[in-house]
C-alpha cells in the first residue's frame, strides 16, 4: 500500500488556516471586545454562520445578552449554542427558500417590533440570509420567489445580481428592515461572501443602508475572503513555502477559471498560489451531484493530469458546495487516471454537472461539515514534489 501523499494533508492544513482566520465566533468576539456594548443587548443572527457569530457575541457580552434569535441553515446549529438557555433558534432553507423562509422573515420583523427602548440591538449577518429569511411584497407569491431563485441559480447569475433581484420583491431586504428600526441606534456585524464586501449586498441588504428615512445603524464587516486568503499565505510561509496571493478576487464562468488557475499554477515560480472569490456554473436541465467548487476541481484535474508536482484544492468556506454536503475538491495529477480505472467519463460528468459523483469515485472530495463562517470560495494551488513536501516543517 502506498504511503499517503503529504501534499494533500498540507493543502487541507492551509485551507483550515484560512477558515480559522474568518471563524464567526472569533471575529465577532474580537469586534465586540474592541468596541463593547454597555446596555442590555438583544442579538439577532441570520445566515450560515449565525450559530458561531452568536457564540462570539455571548463570549464578549455574557449576561448583557437579554434575548437572542438565531436563524440558520438546516444542520448548522452548533451544539455549544444549544447549551445556552434562552436562545430562540429557527432552522430554515438554503439555497432554495421554502415556506420556513417566510416564517423566519416574519419572526425577524416581529423581533424588531418587540425591541424595548432600553436595549441595544445587535445584528449578526452572514451569507445565506437571502434564502433563509424573507417577507414578500404584496402581490409577490412564494412561487414567484422560488422561480426567481431557481432560474438565477440555474443560469449562473452572479450573487450580487441575484441578491439585487431578490431585494426588489422584499419588505425586509434592500435596507427595508433597517428602515423598520425607525432611526433607533443599532449595530450590525457582517461576514461577507459578496464582491466588494458591501452591507447593501450581503444577505440581499437585510441590514443594509435604508433607502429612505433615518439610518443610525453602525456597520462593520468583520470577515471576508481577503482575510482568509491572507491567512493561507501566512500559514504557507510558516511551513517554509513561498506563497503568493492573487491580486484580485475571481468571479465568472467556472470552466474559464479552471483554465486560468491551472495555467497560472503551471507557470508559477512559487510553491503556493491562493485565489479567493466565487465562480458561476451554467447548469443543464437535469444537473447531477456537485457544486461550483467540485466542477472547478474536476475541470482543473484534466489540465494538470500527468504533472506530478501540481495539486489544486477548491472549496467553499462555509463547508458546503451547491446542494451537497461536501465543501469541494482536492485534485492532483492522478485524479483523471483514478477516474479511468473507476470507469468514470470525466467529460460526461462535466457536461451533466455531475462532478461530485466523479470526484467521489476518485476519492477527491473535501468534507468539513459546517465551518462557522461563509466568505466565499478558496482555491489553493500547490506546486511541489512529494519529496520536498516530506521535508517541510509542520507549521508554527
Amino acid at each position: 500500500m502506498n504511503a499517503p501523499d503529504p501534499r494533500r494533508q498540507l493543502l487541507l492544513e492551509l485551507f483550515h488556516a484560512g477558515l480559522a482566520r474568518v471563524d464567526g465566533r472569533r471575529c465577532v468576539r474580537n469586534a465586540l471586545a474592541a468596541a463593547p456594548l454597555n446596555r442590555p443587548v438583544w442579538v439577532a443572527a441570520v445566515g450560515k454562520a449565525a450559530s458561531s457569530m452568536m457564540l462570539g457575541a455571548h463570549d464578549a457580552l455574557g449576561t448583557a445578552v437579554e434575548r437572542a434569535l438565531v436563524i440558520t441553515k438546516d444542520d448548522h446549529v452548533l451544539p455549544q449554542l444549544e447549551a445556552i438557555a434562552g436562545i430562540e433558534i429557527l432552522e430554515s432553507a438554503h439555497p432554495m427558500p421554502d415556506e420556513r423562509s417566510l416564517a423566519a422573515g416574519a419572526r425577524l420583523l416581529r423581533w424588531v417590533d418587540e425591541l424595548p427602548p432600553n436595549v441595544d440591538p445587535l445584528f449578526l449577518v452572514s451569507g445565506g440570509s437571502s434564502s433563509l429569511v424573507e417577507v414578500l411584497e404584496p402581490g409577490t407569491s412564494y412561487a414567484d420567489l422560488e422561480r426567481l431563485t431557481a432560474e438565477g441559480l440555474a443560469a449562473g447569475i452572479a450573487i450580487g445580481e441575484l441578491n439585487a433581484r431578490r431585494a426588489q420583491r422584499s419588505l425586509i431586504k434592500g435596507g427595508r428592515l433597517t428602515a423598520h428600526l425607525g432611526g433607533r441606534t443599532a449595530r450590525a456585524l457582517f461576514i461577507s461572501d459578496v464582491p466588494g464586501d458591501d452591507p447593501a449586498v450581503i444577505g440581499s441588504g437585510v441590514l443594509g443602508p435604508a433607502a429612505e428615512g433615518p439610518d443610525n445603524v453602525e456597520r462593520l464587516v468583520v470577515a471576508s475572503i481577503d482575510h482568509a486568503v491572507e491567512a493561507v499565505v501566512v500559514a504557507a510561509h510558516e511551513r517554509g513555502l513561498a506563497a503568493e496571493p492573487a491580486v484580485r478576487r475571481f468571479d465568472g464562468d467556472v470552466m474559464r477559471l479552471a483554465v486560468r488557475f491551472s495555467h497560472e499554477l503551471h507557470l508559477s515560480t512559487v510553491d503556493v498560489r491562493v485565489w479567493g472569490g466565487e465562480s458561476t456554473v451554467l447548469l443543464p436541465e437535469h444537473p447531477g451531484r456537485g457544486g461550483r467548487n467540485q466542477h472547478l476541481g474536476l475541470a482543473a484535474a484534466r489540465l494538470i493530469a500527468g504533472h506530478a508536482d501540481l495539486l489544486l484544492l477548491s472549496a467553499g468556506t462555509d463547508g458546503t458546495d451547491g446542494a451537497t454536503d461536501d465543501a469541494g475538491a482536492l485534485v492532483d495529477a492522478e485524479t483523471c487516471a483514478r477516474l479511468t480505472l473507476a470507469n468514470v467519463d470525466t467529460e460526461a460528468a462535466l457536461r451533466g454537472a455531475d462532478s461530485g459523483t466523479a470526484l467521489a469515485a476518485a476519492g477527491d472530495l473535501v468534507h468539513t461539515g459546517p465551518t462557522g463562517t461563509n466568505v466565499g470560495d478558496l482555491v489553493i494551488g500547490l506546486k511541489l514534489s512529494p519529496e520536498a513536501a516530506r521535508d517541510l516543517r509542520r507549521g508554527p
